[in-house]
């Protein structure tokens, strides 16, 4: 198996990457220390596993988590940097004046300038953008992912399989 990103290609819910294993999708490379256990038989849980049929990405899914990626968990209002919990997106021309839900209407912003733009258009609500919003390819969303990760919120199962910009221990 050769890696194809410095990190994972995607996250998945415990149970789906069980699912993946047991139709045979997938080939688990590692699992938890715990088993998920039916009327007659327990799975082991795989922390990470390795495709068996990969297809080049072209585009970057348009999802909350890429948006947050692309914008650097920063609002891109204020500037303030916070964590995906504490963010939200917004449209850059409202929904109710005919702003859609893709790349280049929305960006990542705070909750306080969220509700103080609320449906009104920046010049109205005196609004400036750090950065115009973008589509990112894929290797832009991996370089950004790559900066973003912290050791600290990863199970420990998956520190071999990452690759950091520091030696490696001997």
């Amino acid at each position: 198996m050769q890696p194809l990103s410095w990190g994972p290609l995607s996250v998945w819910p415990w149970q789906d990457a069980l699912v993946a294993v047991l139709q045979d999708r997938v080939s688990p490379v590692i699992n938890y220390e715990t088993e998920v256990r039916s009327a007659n038989q327990s799975f082991p849980i795989p922390s990470v596993v390795a495709l068996k049929r990969y297809h080049k990405r072209k585009h970057v899914a348009f999802t909350r988590y890429h948006v947050f990626l692309r914008d650097g968990f920063r609002c891109q209002y204020c500037g303030d940097s916070l964590t995906a919990k504490e963010l939200t997106f917004d449209h850059v021309v409202p929904r109710c004046r005919g702003g859609t839900t893709v790349w280049h209407n929305v960006v990542t912003c705070c909750q306080r300038d969220n509700l103080f733009k609320g449906s009104k258009s920046l010049s109205e609500s005196g609004l400036r953008l750090l950065r115009s919003p973008y589509e990112p390819s894929p290797h832009q969303i991996d370089e950004f992912a790559k900066r973003h990760a912290t050791r600290d919120y990863l199970h420990k199962t998956w520190l071999d399989f990452l690759y950091w910009d520091a030696d490696l221990e001997a």
